[in-house]
């Protein structure tokens, strides 16, 4: 089935009449872009994210835009013509909706949800680990393998932080320790020290679906709940869940964002056992020297920095 992408181009005063003329229509399902939107969001997220992609950035400035899809047949066609026909109208009666431009693109029906998985590979990370997709099959070749169906959550072993924890992993796990993994998103860390030979391991994550995908990623591996324990919450905010955590980590990994990190670093100490390691990662590269003041500050000292494309981590106790 081909489908028809159309675009309405319009002002920020635009956005309401344009969604409310589709309507009419019987034209629903619509994607809205919009630059205030986009700002708002940045502005109110801030702890989830450093840096802004420049094409992102230069994409959504001035956009507002109104996406919707119809079918390519003749009721689709007749359906765009009966938008053409109410769009001239509405740039008559509201000419602070201008632009109004109308644009089609057509797009072949696809599998998007699955289509990913053709560019995610088994990799070999680090001196003994290998991350195998879960439909694919592959050779660990003696190599620890760590079978994963990422869904939609963070967490593959592509991204460079994801490795640079990894590696570490495989090189401090030790038999009969116990693992904190702050910001779990697939499990890939938690599940990876599992199979590294730790004891236990206590994983959570702010978005529930992590929850459901690390205990899937946990039994793909033949890793058990009795090991494993995976939690949605947040530790700053969340004594409950502290509690439930509790103390007498041997390593807690914390794979998130900077300010993030810099928040945790004076509340992970008291989940941890007398020499036990914080490694953290998510950092991006203008960002390294102020969270390695805040570890500092908070009493860790810094042993072990790992640098890839652009992003930091940072081994402590």
């Amino acid at each position: 089935m081909k489908w028809l992408a159309l675009h309405i181009d319009t002002s920020p005063a635009g956005l309401e009449p344009v969604e409310t003329m589709l309507s009419s229509l019987g034209i629903d399902g619509l994607v809205i872009e919009d630059e205030n939107d986009f700002r708002q969001f940045l502005e109110q997220n801030k702890q989830y994210w450093d840096y802004v992609d420049e094409e992102l950035d230069r994409s959504m400035s001035g956009k507002c835009r109104v996406t919707f899809y119809l079918e390519e047949n003749e009721q689709g066609f007749a359906l765009m013509a009966a938008v053409r026909i109410a769009l001239a109208q509405l740039k008559k009666e509201r000419p602070a909706c201008a632009p109004l431009l109308l644009s089609v693109d057509g797009i072949e029906d696809a599998d998007w949800e699955n289509n990913w998985k053709a560019f995610y590979k088994p990799m070999e990370i680090g001196e003994r680990l290998i991350v195998i997709p879960d439909w694919e099959e592959a050779d660990p070749g003696g190599r620890v393998a760590l079978r994963l169906n990422p869904g939609l959550a963070f967490g593959t072993g592509s991204h460079a932080t994801t490795r640079l924890c990894l590696t570490a992993l495989e090189r401090h796990v030790r038999p009969g320790m116990r693992v904190l993994d702050l910001g779990c998103g697939s499990g890939i860390l938690s599940i990876a020290a599992l199979l590294l030979g730790a004891a236990s391991a206590f994983a959570c994550d702010i978005d529930e679906k992590a929850v459901d995908i690390a205990y899937e990623n946990a039994a793909l591996n033949g890793v058990g709940r009795d090991r494993y324990t995976v939690r949605a919450g947040d530790v700053l905010s969340d004594p409950a869940l502290r509690r439930e955590m509790g103390g007498g980590a041997d390593i807690v990994a914390a794979n998130i964002v900077s300010d993030v990190i810099i928040a945790l670093a004076p509340a992970v100490r008291p989940l941890m056992n007398p020499g036990a390691v914080f490694l953290c990662s998510g950092i991006i590269d203008g960002r390294a020297e102020e969270v390695r003041g805040a570890l500092e500050a908070s009493g860790f000292t810094v042993e072990e920095t790992g640098r890839s494309e652009g992003w930091f981590s940072f081994l402590c106790r």
